[in-house]
């Protein structure tokens, strides 16, 4: 299952602007540490906890008895726990190839939805059609901006909670490429080549071009001269029935990977894909999506975010297995979308907040009026069978659409403050909020993942913070009772939050479950020994069947990331906390009767603010 993370809690502190060395980018990674191997013994005590509140006595049992013969001396878990310790020793992450691999490029479904999460930023005001190109050469700067602190390994360290954070991922995300394959797809990097890309990709109409950013002499072009160019590509692709090429990378990955093959048999063809996988990164030149109201303008950019809307507005102008794609439509909408492979959310939040900031900047820079040439438009030949395999990715993207409901909503009675005067973490003070508003909806608890950042290690990606816990049972089974007292209710939701809190702390120094349990289960295979009873019991299944998909994705910016639900009968939930407000995104599957994005949007409301109530008109717990 692909999943998302974030920075769990504790605000990532940036030094001041650092001096330039060049190679303090590998001097800081041989600095970190390797992620650990949990103890077997605590893996499986913990594991044990987290099934109490979302298995039955029977199930419990069971699992009981089958870890108890997984424990033994010399038994079976002794023995993959010994090769995943010898792995450990022996590579950077024992972990990051495996999560790469099982995560993502093993995972056939379309990336679209599935696992390429969106993110909406603050709607535009263009008076003109000028506007959006203005807008567009703005933000091509402003990521060239950026990608200047990568080159030169001047980005700032990150830290949490007074670590220093792996940065590998930001050399993840530039000029970076999914690829299809007919059982499993790979990435591919340009950025370390010899002589790396220069070039951008922007799409408009369905029509790809490549635009050269930089001048001869290495400078990046400025806003005035990116504009003229967006201007020529805009005026050389007016035509509106050109066949939408890039549909074909939304569709489920091994007919994408067949139809693939098939496409880049012809060499100009070939070249125009290896173009766009190329570049730097995608531009989307988006056409007007239906209008709606104000209210609904977010939920409608987050579904422009993560499909296009369909294959008669965006769902063509995209390339899906480009790692970054930035979203300008012409009515205003903007954002991007990532490909989730070769990177998490913080990076792509940084980077999006140092491109908002710099679009707010006005130019400064004296362009040379020097002529620059005409943006290449990419050919494709398009033979009956690709036409064929278009019209199906095409009817693929439109049932995707069809099933998937979003939901965005601005909470703008608190943010972070309120939980912050009670003492409490915002992160466990909103998952709260998900698990009483999930309690409410279906009368029971149920698996719910929250990403945590494994970023302290070297190479580290995510684990699974648990948030549904013995703890959040009893308080959200507590807080509808009416025979319940308000102060021990009080009592039970600050337990809970202490709870979350500590598990998280406990997932960012790599001693969560879920990764260690995955790893045993990838050494059994490896060791081509029989798998080990405990993974193919029914709790580990319910476990793993993730009815809440969560995740924290904090920014400066007022923007939300947006995600699918992981399970069909699930929802995925993203939420921004600013200072006085949080951002939410909400979806779930409309071929899912039990679920209701706008349903749990309302319910997370109203938890939220029953939780409020409840902490203010109770006098303070002494615990």
């Amino acid at each position: 299952i692909s999943q998302f993370a974030v920075k769990p809690c504790g605000r990532l502190v940036r030094p001041v602007a650092p001096t330039r060395i060049p190679g303090r980018y590998l001097s800081h990674q041989e600095g970190l540490p390797k992620l650990p191997v949990p103890s077997l013994q605590q893996t499986c005590e913990r594991y044990l906890a987290i099934l109490e509140p979302i298995v039955d006595e029977e199930e419990l049992s069971h699992t009981k008895e089958l870890l108890a013969e997984f424990q033994k001396a010399g038994g079976v878990g002794e023995r993959l726990q010994k090769g995943l310790e010898r792995r450990a020793r022996k590579t950077e992450n024992w972990l990051s190839d495996w999560w790469l691999t099982t995560a993502y490029l093993d995972y056939r479904m379309p990336v679209v939805v599935h696992s390429s999460p969106g993110v909406v930023l603050p709607r535009l005001e263009f008076s003109d059609r000028q506007g959006q190109m203005r807008f567009a050469a703005k933000l091509i700067a402003g990521v060239l901006d950026f990608k200047t602190m990568i080159d030169n390994e001047t980005l700032p360290v990150e830290y949490l909670g007074g670590k220093q954070l792996c940065m590998n991922q930001y050399y993840q995300v530039l000029s970076s490429c999914r690829i299809p394959g007919l059982k499993r797809d790979s990435v591919v990097n340009h950025a370390h080549r010899s002589r790396p890309p220069a070039h951008i990709t922007v799409v408009h109409n369905f029509q790809f071009f490549v635009l050269d950013v930089y001048n001869s002499d290495g400078t990046p072009l400025t806003v005035d001269q990116l504009y003229m160019q967006l201007e020529k590509v805009w005026s050389s692709s007016l035509q509106t029935n050109k066949e939408p090429i890039g549909i074909l990378t939304s569709n489920q990955r091994n007919s994408w990977g067949k139809a693939y093959n098939n496409l880049i048999k012809d060499k100009t063809n070939k070249d125009s894909v290896q173009a766009i996988q190329k570049s730097i990164f995608t531009v989307c030149l988006d056409a007007p999506m239906p209008c709606v109201s104000d209210e609904l303008y977010r939920s409608r950019a987050a579904v422009q975010m993560l499909h296009g809307g369909g294959s008669r507005w965006n769902s063509g102008n995209r390339w899906f297995d480009k790692t970054l794609q930035f979203i300008i439509g012409e009515d205003g909408s903007c954002g991007l979308m990532y490909e989730h492979a070769p990177a998490e959310g913080p990076p792509i939040v940084s980077l999006i907040d140092h491109v908002v900031e710099y679009t707010k900047k006005s130019e400064m820079v004296r362009t040379p009026m020097v002529p620059l040439p005409m943006p290449l438009k990419l050919r494709f030949n398009i033979t009956p069978e690709i036409k064929k395999d278009i019209e199906k990715a095409k009817q693929n993207m439109n049932i995707m659409v069809h099933d998937l409901d979003v939901k965005v909503i601005v909470f703008s009675h608190f943010g972070k403050n309120v939980p912050k005067t009670h003492k409490m973490s915002p992160d466990a003070f909103i998952q709260m909020g998900l698990q009483l508003a999930y309690y409410r909806m279906y009368q029971r608890c149920c698996a719910t993942y929250e990403s945590a950042s494994l970023r302290m290690f070297k190479l580290g990606r995510t684990d699974t913070i648990r948030s549904c816990s013995i703890d959040s049972a009893n308080f959200v089974k507590a807080m509808d009772d009416p025979s319940k007292q308000k102060i021990e209710k009080v009592t039970l939701l600050e337990k809970a939050v202490k709870a979350h809190r500590a598990y998280t702390d406990m997932a960012i120094h790599g001693q969560a479950i879920d990764r260690h349990l995955l790893g045993l289960k990838l050494q059994a295979i490896e060791d081509l020994t029989s798998m080990p009873e405990i993974f193919m019991d029914t709790s580990y299944a319910v476990a793993n069947h993730y009815n809440l998909s969560t995740s924290q994705v904090p920014a400066k910016t007022d923007c939300v990331m947006c995600f699918g639900p992981v399970a069909p009968d699930g929802y995925g939930v993203c939420y921004n906390p600013m200072a006085e407000h949080i951002n939410f995104a909400v979806s779930a599957f409309n071929s899912c009767n039990e679920t209701n994005a706008a349903h749990m949007a309302q319910r997370l409301e109203e938890a939220l603010l029953d939780m409020r109530m409840l902490l203010e008109s109770t006098p303070k717990a002494k615990l």
